[in-house]
């Protein structure tokens, strides 16, 4: 083994921090194509940083689509859900699954279109459980306290919407249900914060104004809530944990009601930090460790779809890479490679594959 000083160990850690600088473009080095249907609806996408997997809700194919993340390659996919449900000619994404997804241990944890979680044996890819959650519509996206082992998961499309806390452990028990009474826009991406052991769960409105929505904290072992932090001006619906505390979240402000642009905060204080101007529209969000980048699906963005991308050491904006049609709401990545994948439908002028980038070097 070659051995190094510690100035050479210095030199060789500061090489690496650079490389690594959240103000890296990013560009497109591939796309992976889908076997079976072709790819017109699809929600959520998870990335297993440990095994290296991305996982990706496929309606269009009723299952989990399983991925390398490393070497970007089709695997295989998991799962028996309801699909796709059409109603007067249109996609009822409310009853439609699969939705949300997240891996616990050695388990996929899937939402479907009919208020159940669907409990998968990622080696056998056999279901199983089955658990309600109670609703009449979907239960769509999802997190997991890996410390406490609770799960927590969404169902946005009641009214009101509520969350619903299990379990991890081989029972499996309910731990309790959190109803947002004063939601009268569903509630969206959860993520669990481990600075403080707590879910956040972004509300994108609260009351009749759309410019005022908040963030749900949660006690997970409590089954609790213990705050809404109020925000303005965002319509938050994606969430993910960066750097320092803060958390990204994906605006459904798109330059109609509100300006287009997306809100970073800091969980400890519950203040904004920054308002990062000339991305909007988003659904859902990811931050990536090693490339030092939040991610934004941002479909809705003025112009025309785009990934966004910006610098999560100092929030600010880097790039929106365009993006032709397909409704790309969905986004993860992977901090073994640094890859970030973004699901593009086979509608309104989509190619119905994952498009695959990685920062330029």
């Amino acid at each position: 083994m070659r051995k190094f000083g510690r100035l050479g160990v210095a030199l060789l850690v500061t090489a690496a921090l650079t490389s690594a600088a959240g103000g890296a473009d990013l560009k497109q080095i591939g796309s992976i194509k889908i076997p079976g249907e072709i790819l017109a609806n699809f929600d959520i996408s998870f990335v297993d940083q440990e095994a290296g997997r991305y996982y990706l809700a496929d309606r269009s194919n009723k299952a989990i689509d399983i991925f390398d993340a490393q070497n970007d390659t089709y695997l295989g996919r998991a799962g028996a859900f309801i699909g796709t449900i059409m109603k007067n000619g249109k996609v009822n994404n409310d009853v439609s699954g699969p939705n949300g997804v997240v891996i616990v241990g050695k388990e996929i944890w899937g939402g479907d279109g009919d208020s159940t979680l669907k409990i998968i044996d990622i080696g056998t890819q056999a279901t199983t459980a089955t658990i309600s959650t109670g609703g009449t519509t979907r239960l769509d996206e999802m997190a997991y306290d890996a410390k406490d082992q609770v799960f927590i998961g969404v169902n946005n499309a009641e009214d009101p919407p509520f969350v619903t806390l299990i379990s991890t452990q081989p029972d499996h028990k309910i731990l309790g249900k959190i109803t947002f009474a004063d939601a009268t826009d569903g509630a969206e991406q959860p993520a669990y914060n481990p600075d403080d052991g707590l879910f956040y769960e972004s509300i994108p409105q609260l009351g009749k104004d759309p410019k005022h929505g908040g963030i749900a904290v949660i006690d997970p072992v409590a089954a609790k809530l213990i705050r809404i932090i109020p925000l303005e001006n965002c319509h938050p619906a994606g969430l993910a944990f960066g750097p320092s505390g803060n958390f990204v979240l994906g605006c459904d402000a798109n330059g109609k009601d509100m300006p287009a642009a997306t809100t970073i905060m800091n969980a400890k204080s519950g203040a904004v930090v920054a308002v990062v101007a000339g991305i909007g529209g988003a659904d859902m969000a990811d931050y990536n460790a090693k490339n030092h980048q939040y991610y934004t699906a941002s479909r809705s963005n003025p112009g025309g779809p785009v990934l966004g991308v910006i610098d999560a050491d100092k929030n600010t904006l880097v790039q929106t890479i365009p993006i032709a049609g397909g409704t790309p709401h969905s986004v993860a990545s992977s901090e073994a490679s640094g890859h970030v994948f973004v699901p593009v439908g086979a509608t309104a002028g989509g190619d119905g594959t994952i498009h695959v980038y990685a920062p330029v070097n």
